[in-house]
């Protein structure tokens, strides 16, 4: 007899190994952010994304907030976020939102997140540009990380106009600029649709050549079938384009409907990692099971 989708599902976060396993947080903590996004119907990618470790960033007073609404214009098959149909229209009081969102939680170190929207004619940045500075109105002694998509794509696609897109959101000096590569060159179309690993690399590039004073980030999620050669040649295009900090994490699996795992690396694998990404120059390293993009981003 068949088992339902919700039973094999259930099956596969079973055998998950044990270190990939921990509390979700404090109720009280969580409850508290969720009231205040929910009031002015904002979005954290915590919450979209199911993050295991936002309720250790939340009592850290560190969020990410996901802009321009849930729904990504591309499809990648390892992501949790909405897809497959047309993104709602972006919400122009969005910034003072979060800017208030922020206020409110005491926040001391925000990263600010968006699905791809590649419908926008400026594919979001001007958006980034905006809620940064209204962040900075109600909240000048916060710091503010990006991580964003590769603005490539939509109307005006090519190096250009992403070179455009990427400068305007690096003038507005964040604390740090992040863009994800997710994984290594090989899995990128299987993974990453949409996406291409060489575009991730540009983007990196620009903004060192745009400002090289910003520190830049990226992170790999490891679980599709790579291997520890292709993470380490990957680690090494990401300094050949000087990129500062890096993260790496297990990839989990949120549905029957995206890709399934292909390995669970150990906590030892991961420190191994996290020693050769040391090695290679990279300034600031979070390498194990349920590190994602954001975890200890304020440190």
């Amino acid at each position: 007899m068949n088992s339902s989708p919700q039973a094999e599902l259930k099956s596969v976060i079973m055998e998950m190994p044990s270190w990939l396993r921990r509390p979700i947080g404090k109720a009280s903590e969580l409850s508290t952010v969720q009231r205040i996004i929910k009031q002015r119907q904002i979005h954290t990618i915590c919450e979209e994304g199911r993050c295991p470790n936002r309720g250790e960033c939340y009592s850290q007073k560190t969020a990410t907030f996901l802009l321009m609404g849930p729904t990504c214009t591309r499809s990648c098959a390892f992501c949790q976020v909405d897809k497959g149909h047309a993104p709602m229209p972006v919400d122009s009081e969005e910034p003072q939102k979060v800017a208030e969102a922020v206020q409110l939680l005491g926040l001391r170190y925000v990263v600010l997140t968006s699905v791809a929207r590649d419908d926008l004619p400026d594919q979001g940045a001007g958006h980034f540009v905006q809620t940064i500075a209204t962040i900075r109105q109600l909240n000048p002694e916060t710091q503010i990380e990006v991580l964003t998509p590769d603005f490539w794509g939509g109307a005006g696609a090519g190096e250009a106009g992403q070179r455009q897109r990427i400068a305007a959101v690096a003038t507005a000096k964040p604390a740090c600029f992040n863009h994800n590569i997710e994984t290594v060159r090989r899995l990128t179309r299987a993974v990453r649709r949409g996406a291409k690993y060489d575009h991730s690399l540009r983007v990196l590039a620009m903004i060192k050549e745009i400002d090289p004073t910003i520190p830049t980030k990226s992170g790999l999620m490891l679980g599709h079938g790579e291997t520890i050669a292709e993470v380490v040649e990957t680690m090494t295009d990401l300094r050949a384009v000087e990129c500062d900090r890096i993260t790496i994490g297990q990839y989990m699996r949120p549905s029957l409907e995206h890709l399934p795992v292909q390995k669970y690396w150990t906590p030892e694998e991961f420190a191994q990692l996290g020693q050769i990404a040391s090695q290679m120059g990279f300034s600031h390293v979070r390498s194990a099971p349920l590190v994602r993009s954001s975890y200890h981003a304020g440190e």
